[in-house]
């Protein structure tokens, strides 16, 4: 059953600041993003945890399931992180995976896998991006795990080569003794990307970089010396979290010129994965480095409007897709759901989902400059969608809000669907759910529940009103 309501119900009970206008162009203006992947926002696993979110997480399938009934298509997966770079392929292991920690909460220093872990990957129907290791410098061996892959998943869409290798040390095995550097991994890369791809005799299948920010080592840096091993190259990743927990600052977070400050640092990695006639993607990311989130922001809503605002601006900015990090199970405050309480994250992956789903394009109508956003979304040449987004920190007291009126619309009726929840700070875990259109995600299951509120909007003269509470967000279909 579907709540119609007209966009005045919900104006009444909000003050409104200034007003601000925006013409919404006929047709794919020329600072619009290129064309769109099918399903922008991926999922990232870590790598020991990923047998036990497809075997032991009821969730996990109802929340993919739900994004790709969005768009027709399964989120991309990565499985990868800090753990593919202790682990060891044993061919003989009738286990997926093997390790043992002292703690259910910890993750193994050192594990093991078999090729059961790669037959679960393959039941995947997405594209599947599976992180190998390199930092044990142990090159048959990964091969071997590489092989099996290419040979048994059918979505196999790269293979990454070790985890944000600008973290290992001359300690490390691939070191070999020696230090460390931007040049030493460099070349490392390329002699990798040479050994597993001869082998295999493959081109197009590595994810090259896998970089946690762009210092001291870059995809410029590394693009800059592929050479030939490019063709071994399916994309540049990139691993971005904005925050560290002793900073953590969700204002700062979710709010709309910030998001832009923060990621202009990737602007010259994408540029330069694209010279070279590759996508870019953020392999990983999420809210809070270390810790799986922290900082008393990670499992808010206020992160999930983050997750809304940063898709789009990264797409923007050049990213193909972006997968966001889903860690330890039972310890991860930025994940997305787990075996009882959904995280108020997703409802911002799934709105963005939603906004994203089969267009084609994406344009900015604001500068990025004030807390406001708003976004075209086209579809075969023309608007199909607005996508508005109030970032001003809401916590407690009066939620103030702010009005929208687009021009140039042709319609003589819009509608609207909502996403909100009490606060910014609001979290499912303290009985504060966020909604989209009025529905959620039932703990445990990630099943849509409630009835779904559409709101409804008149035109006059090409022009409608809408109104966005602080730390809120609307999607207006055409």
């Amino acid at each position: 059953m579907v709540v119609l309501l007209t966009a005045l119900s919900f104006a009444v009970h909000v003050p409104s600041a200034l007003g601000l206008t925006f013409s919404v162009p006929s047709e794919p203006p020329e600072n619009a993003s290129s064309q769109l992947a099918a399903a922008p926002v991926g999922v990232s696993l870590e790598f020991f945890t990923f047998p036990a979110y497809i075997n032991d997480v009821a969730a996990t399938e109802t929340c993919l399931q739900n994004l790709k009934d969005l768009t027709g298509t399964w989120p991309p997966l990565r499985i990868g992180g800090t753990t593919q770079d202790r682990a060891t392929y044993d061919a003989s292991s009738t286990e997926a995976v093997t390790y043992s920690v002292d703690d259910p909460a910890d993750a193994p220093g050192t594990l093991t896998y078999g090729p059961p872990f790669i037959s679960l990957a393959a039941e995947y129907k997405g594209s599947v991006i599976l992180g190998l290791n390199r930092r044990l410098n142990n090159q048959e061996n990964t091969i071997s795990a590489a092989a099996l892959a290419k040979d048994t998943i059918d979505n196999l869409y790269a293979i990454e080569l070790g985890n944000e290798p600008n973290f290992f040390s001359d300690s490390d095995p691939i070191a070999n003794g020696e230090s460390w550097t931007a040049a030493a991994d460099y070349a490392s890369q390329i002699s990798w990307q040479d050994a597993v791809c001869g082998n295999l005799s493959a081109s197009d299948l590595i994810s090259a970089g896998v970089y946690f920010g762009t210092s001291p080592m870059s995809i410029a840096g590394l693009a800059d010396v592929e050479g030939d091993a490019n063709t071994y190259v399916k994309d540049y990743c990139s691993h971005n979290y904005p925050q560290s927990p002793n900073t953590a600052d969700l204002a700062g977070l979710m709010g709309h010129s910030d998001i832009a400050g923060q990621i202009q640092e990737f602007a010259y990695d994408i540029s330069a994965a694209a010279a070279k006639g590759k996508p870019h993607i953020f392999g990983e990311t999420q809210s809070v480095s270390a810790t799986q989130g922290g900082g008393g922001i990670s499992p808010t809503f206020g992160a999930g409007l983050w997750i809304l605002d940063y898709v789009m601006q990264t797409i923007l900015l050049g990213t193909e897709a972006l997968y966001f990090h889903q860690g330890t199970i039972g310890n991860c405050p930025y994940c997305w759901w787990g075996r009882y309480n959904m995280g108020a994250p997703y409802y911002g992956a799934y709105f963005a989902t939603m906004a994203l789903a089969n267009a084609d394009h994406i344009a900015p109508l604001d500068d990025q400059t004030t807390p406001y956003a708003a976004y075209a979304i086209y579809k075969n040449g023309s608007p199909v969608r607005v996508l508005l987004y109030n970032s001003d920190y809401f916590a407690e007291g009066t939620r103030s809000s702010q009005t929208f009126t687009l021009t140039g619309l042709t319609s003589s009726t819009v509608t609207a669907k909502r996403l909100t929840a009490p606060y910014a700070t609001s979290r499912v875990d303290r009985g504060q759910d966020p909604t989209v259109a009025g529905q959620s995600f039932a703990n445990g299951t990630c099943t849509i529940q409630g009835e779904e509120v559409v709101e409804s909007s008149s035109v006059s003269s090409g022009e409608a009103s809408f109104t966005v509470g602080a730390s809120e967000a609307l999607l207006v279909y055409l």
